[in-house]
């Protein structure tokens, strides 16, 4: 027996369109799941739509649940949170999150949703992807208690980075992006902003994550002698230029690329670290990376005109 649910496809370069899907009903081992709310990530998601996934990452790119082949048509997201219809009793009426599509009701694994804790509101958990993302950064950069830190990029993931920095003692922090109206951002988060021309120099670490060749310069150029540059941007088939001269060598600087693949500890497992970013969402600090929202019957249109930061699509109680 199977059931209707409706998806966003991926369908040519920029294009996307709501289609008819049929799922299963759902084994003992599984659950069935009402979509709430799920977010669209901005910069993979982009790169996506417009096919800019190299040949040889397409299997590293795929998302979880993902449907359909690169570059389209495609099933792609994961950012998903929904309710728990049919499964086991414990997540039974329960809300969960999923690294799943843009999908009003799907059947999955039980063991591959993660329970939205009471003190996160579930229209904030969509964020739980990035944070985990923001964890396994911070989790490769090591920083120290009094480091002179900064991120420069104020995208989705450079904010949530930012937002758990500013919680480490002693670090002196600063948020760095051309764009002037995330100053109110980085407010929000309780973090300074400042441009690139006003940056300050001579930093321990400075997380990247602008995804521009000019970002990755500006952040190499504020370390201090024995600085660590943490790569987290994805530049999908561009080729960016690395400048590897001038004091690069001489003072020993490192960069160093992190990616949410790969747990960052040893000691952590994926269903840890989702957990330790769900808890992380009890803070009301991480709305502000919210930057608009619509139904999800708009989705394909909103596509093509994305805010900066994540958007948030609403599912109907019928979607």
């Amino acid at each position: 027996m199977t059931r209707s649910a409706r998806a966003v496809w991926f369908t040519g370069p920029g294009k996307s369109e709501i289609r008819p899907v049929r799922i299963p009903d759902p084994g003992p081992e599984d659950v069935l799941v009402r979509t709430l709310f799920s977010g669209v990530s901005r910069g993979t998601e982009s790169l996506v739509l417009h096919g800019g996934v190299p040949a040889n990452q397409h299997d590293v790119m795929r998302a979880p649940f993902q449907e359909g082949e690169f570059p389209w048509p495609v099933k792609y997201g994961y950012l998903n949170v929904g309710v728990v219809e049919q499964g086991p009793p414990d997540l039974l009426d329960k809300p969960v999150f999923c690294l799943y599509p843009h999908q009003t009701h799907y059947v999955v694994p039980a063991s591959a949703v993660t329970p939205v804790p009471p003190t996160v509101p579930p229209e904030r958990a969509v964020l739980a992807g990035t944070v985990e993302t923001a964890v396994n950064a911070l989790w490769d950069a090591r920083p120290m208690v009094g480091d002179r830190v900064a991120v420069v990029g104020g995208g989705m993931v450079g904010c949530a980075v930012a937002a758990l920095l500013a919680d480490f003692p002693g670090i002196r922090l600063q948020l760095v992006d051309t764009d002037p109206s995330r100053a109110s951002v980085a407010d929000a988060l309780g973090v300074e902003f400042t441009q690139p021309a006003d940056a300050r120099p001579d930093l321990d670490l400075v997380v990247h994550a602008s995804a521009s060749e000019a970002g990755l310069e500006t952040a190499l150029g504020l370390l201090a002698p024995g600085g660590t540059v943490v790569e987290l941007s994805w530049y999908g088939s561009r080729r960016v230029a690395v400048p590897l001269g001038e004091h690069f060598h001489s003072w020993r600087l490192t960069v160093r690329g992190s990616q949410v693949g790969t747990v960052a500890r040893s000691d952590r497992t994926h269903g840890e670290r989702m957990a330790l970013a769900l808890d992380l969402l009890a803070d009301p600090r991480f709305d502000a990376l919210i930057s608009g929202e619509s139904p999800f019957e708009e989705l394909p249109d909103v596509l093509t005109r994305l805010p900066a930061l994540c958007h948030r699509v609403r599912y109907g109680a019928g979607a």
